[in-house]
């Protein structure tokens, strides 16, 4: 998509993505940058394109040669076009408070319960997999999303009570860690819903992410402490103060404050057990800041490879609980 014609801006994008010859240049690129097109199923490079289908036949023998640009991708299985499909990823990359199902269905022409299958796929699909660990200052905090007590039903404020205290009643746990230097000098961001709030687990979390000996600052969480022996361990008590030179989580509550204003202002309401894809979509948008819309959305497409979310699973009782 690297021409002079690639989108820059949403009126390009929709307009380019209303052709689609230039969606399949672009998922092609993607899937295939060597500009070899290759077989999901053998592997095999003996494809041909046909033209009349909008689909490709494999020689290899095999059942089902044929295949669609679809398969293997986010995309699969959907009867919705890439003329539907890329213009929804440009505006979920791009929206800085996210877009809700019901403002993309409009503007796609599609329902609501459609246009919400399709952000939960394009939010799997800005999942970042990178596993390196950050080894700069790396700033620990949390924070905790849900409704208020006072607004639940009578019933269940009653059994949320009872499991926690009245500040943090039904709500779920989150954990960010975010290293001040990251990529291109670029602070980034990781996050994680979390189960516990006990030492064990909360600690976990910060080894699997930050390399032995890197500088940390936190905040005087009690789960925090013992750390010292491994990092460089920094603490900023908000009971005194914000800020100790270096020493702070400012950052981190930045990203909070982001995260809180897409929830509170476009999406509203988020079940605890789908909270972890709306982490993912804001912390895309955070670590890609510095890039330009086209940039955002070319990365976003290289997510789709590979991957698959089914409506049943989506809401399904397999769904793994958080909280």
């Amino acid at each position: 998509m690297a021409t002079e014609a690639a989108p820059k801006t949403l009126r390009e994008a929709i307009l380019f993505f209303a052709d689609y010859q230039n969606c399949r240049k672009a998922v092609e690129a993607i899937r295939w940058p060597d500009g070899v097109v290759r077989c999901p199923q053998c592997g095999s490079d003996r494809v041909t394109y046909l033209a009349s289908q909008r689909r490709y036949k494999c020689y290899g023998q095999h059942p089902k040669p044929q295949f669609s640009l679809k398969v293997g991708t986010i995309f699969e299985d959907s009867p919705l076009g890439f003329d539907k499909w890329l213009p929804a990823l440009w505006l979920l990359t791009n929206c800085k408070n996210g877009i809700s199902s019901y403002e993309l269905g409009r503007a796609l022409g599609v329902t609501q319960k459609s246009a919400w299958f399709m952000l939960h796929r394009l939010r799997m699909a800005l999942h970042d997999g990178d596993t390196t660990k950050f080894d700069g200052h790396v700033e620990a905090d949390e924070t905790y999303i849900g409704g208020k007590a006072r607004n639940m039903h009578a019933s269940k404020k009653r059994r949320v009570m009872m499991k926690r205290g009245r500040s943090i009643a039904g709500k779920v746990a989150v954990m960010a860690l975010l290293d001040r230097h990251g990529k291109d000098g670029v602070s980034q961001v990781r996050t994680e819903v979390l189960s516990s709030l006990r030492k064990p687990h909360v600690q976990g979390h910060v080894r699997k992410h930050v390399s032995a000996g890197s500088k940390l600052s936190t905040d005087a969480f009690f789960s925090y402490q013992g750390l010292d022996g491994e990092y460089t361990h920094r603490v900023i008590d908000h009971a005194e103060a914000y800020v100790d030179g270096e020493v702070h989580t400012n950052n981190c509550e930045n990203f909070w404050s982001l995260l809180k204003r897409a929830i509170r202002g476009t999406y509203v309401s988020v079940e605890p057990f789908h909270l972890f894809r709306y982490l993912d979509e804001q912390a895309f948008r955070f670590n890609k800041r510095a890039g330009d819309d086209a940039m955002r959305f070319i990365t976003a497409l290289k997510g789709v490879l590979d991957k698959r979310l089914t409506y049943k699973v989506l809401i399904g009782s397999g769904v793994p609980q958080t909280c």
